[in-house]
């Protein structure tokens, strides 16, 4: 249990020191000391500062996972999502957008990653492919997979699915990169967000027996 225990602080330990300083600038020496243990000992849980980097990868991706579940909206798989999607309302969707939004700004760990990978995603053509998929890819083909279905169920107006779901995606990653980067434009960042979810659902919406 200690040295799970071990393992993890030395997992949040290195993001946080990545987050602020970057990958290359950290030594295995410097995360061991912020640990509070000597530099072989580290090597006891690690095989290297790679391994590390991978390992705050893996363990953040799991904690995305499970806390966004809570939320019904998971991000992960579309077709998990997409029976709820089909009743939604206008009101109820900017709800469950706004927790993600407010998870993404607010959870410790998911704000440091995100840091972190901001930095590395000039380091190496790898880390900026991982970036490429991780913060843009990712979140547009779950919505074109999202939207194709309720295109097919006749919940929204049909159109260029990976258009439609750049056009929903774009500005949320916009909004959050502004939060990042100035946190007292929150409070604005939120209304902007409310506001495009609102125009966003009434655009593509179809009014009848599927619509709230």
């Amino acid at each position: 249990m200690k040295q799970e225990n071990t393992k993890q602080k030395i997992i949040e330990t290195a993001l946080a020191l990545f987050s602020e300083r970057g990958y290359d600038a950290v030594s295995v020496g410097e995360i061991a000391a912020a640990v509070g243990i000597k530099a072989p000992s580290l090597y006891n849980h690690f095989s290297s500062k790679q391994s590390i980097f991978d390992a705050i990868v893996e363990t953040t991706a799991l904690q995305y996972e499970k806390d966004t579940d809570r939320i019904d909206i998971h991000v992960q798989s579309a077709a998990a999502d997409v029976p709820m999607l089909m009743t939604i309302g206008e009101e109820e969707l900017f709800e469950k957008v706004r927790q993600i939004f407010d998870y993404s700004l607010h959870n410790d760990n998911i704000r440091k990653f995100r840091k972190m990978m901001t930095i590395e995603q000039f380091r190496s053509p790898a880390l900026g492919e991982l970036y490429t998929r991780r913060f843009s890819e990712r979140l547009v083909d779950y919505h074109a997979d999202v939207f194709k279905s309720l295109i097919a169920a006749g919940v929204i107006r049909g159109g260029d699915t990976n258009a439609l779901a750049l056009m929903y995606v774009a500005p949320v990653i916009t909004l959050i990169g502004v939060c990042d980067r100035q946190p007292e434009r929150e409070a604005e960042c939120l209304e902007k967000l409310k506001a495009h979810v609102k125009q966003f659902y009434s655009m593509v919406h179809i009014s009848g027996e599927n619509a709230r």
